[in-house]
């Protein structure tokens, strides 16, 4: 289980960090791409599709069609592909969910959450997608 993201923003951020790790404007399939990193086909388009939406990736019709980066890996920050799928309201709300959770009126864990929060939203603002490249093909060839 994660506290920030989706499962569908999970299968994006590894969908897009394998076709970063892939050569330089090489087009890949829904299916490589399901098939590579064990993500449900039907789930596999759909975020896709959210990724295409987005302009992070761009896909080719056709019978040699599929899907590739639409902007170079040292330009894509990891904060981008969890913006384009699950928005930024993790990062602004509560985690236990209580609406009216503020610095004024704080919930339990308000004070050490929020560090963890800003932490995590300082690393995925500061990285790119490009850094990861070898630690992807590694952890792609053991799946």
């Amino acid at each position: 289980m994660t506290v920030l993201f989706s499962k569908k923003c999970e299968y994006g951020l590894q969908a897009i960090l394998f076709m970063a790790a892939l050569e330089e404007d090489r087009i890949c399939s829904a299916e490589e791409i399901s098939n590579k990193l064990n993500i449900p086909k039907e789930f596999t388009s759909k975020i896709l599709q959210s990724l295409t939406a987005s302009g992070l990736i761009e896909s080719k019709k056709g019978k040699t069609g599929g899907f590739r980066l639409a902007i170079h890996p040292s330009k894509i920050k990891l904060i981008d592909i969890v913006e384009a799928i699950d928005g930024l309201e993790s990062f602004n709300s509560c985690v236990l969910g209580f609406s009216n959770c503020s610095p004024k009126n704080p919930c339990p864990v308000h004070k050490e959450w929020g560090e963890l929060r800003n932490k995590a939203y300082e690393m995925l603002s500061s990285e790119t997608i490009d850094k990861f490249k070898e630690k992807t093909l590694n952890k792609i060839s053991v799946l």
